[in-house]
């Protein structure tokens, strides 16, 4: 994940990280059966607060949705045991949003009980978390500079201009 974004390879690692290395854990959640489902909410709609989540969920019985588009989206039983990664709120704040924090919920079921497990990656406590510099706008440039490259560049693509700004102010 760190080099898709274009860091070194540890990054998020050391970001997360404390004397002892960043936080592990898993939990184990077992949904009940719910003879009425239409009267129950389930687990409401939420992000999660850490960094990189896990998750294997029950084979048989639905119920995890993602938030997509606008619409709530059916994630199926877990087949073959495949394993979902959900992204928490730190790892949107440390891509400077390129990834962001997915919206999901658990509805209930009234053909049966649903378990996951989820394990979390989260930064220690004592961790700070920002953004990564190297994924952040430049800070100052001048506004020539930009115009002279714009004039070049301006039918084309953005994200290079940006790229290329950035390594100007940043004396590259």
């Amino acid at each position: 994940m760190s080099e898709n974004l274009g860091l070194e390879k540890e990054y998020i690692k050391k970001a997360f990280s404390g004397s002892n290395g960043p936080a592990m854990g898993t939990k184990v959640a077992k949904y009940p059966e719910c003879p009425y489902p239409e009267l129950v909410r389930g687990l409401r709609e939420h992000t999660d607060a850490g960094g990189i989540i896990l998750l294997l969920q029950d084979d048989k019985v639905p119920g995890l949705e993602f938030f997509k588009d606008g619409k709530w989206v059916e994630i199926p039983p877990s087949k073959n045991n495949a394993i979902f990664v959900n992204t928490g709120d730190q790892i949107e704040v440390l891509s400077n949003g390129l990834y962001k924090s997915v919206v999901h919920r658990v509805m209930p079921d009234k053909n049966g009980s649903r378990l996951s497990i989820a394990s979390f990656y989260n930064p220690i406590g004592e961790a700070i978390i920002s953004p990564a510099s190297k994924l952040l706008y430049p800070s100052n440039y001048r506004y020539g500079d930009y115009l002279e490259l714009y004039g070049k560049t301006k039918f084309g693509d953005k994200g290079p201009r940006f790229e290329s700004i950035k390594d100007k102010a940043n004396g590259n």
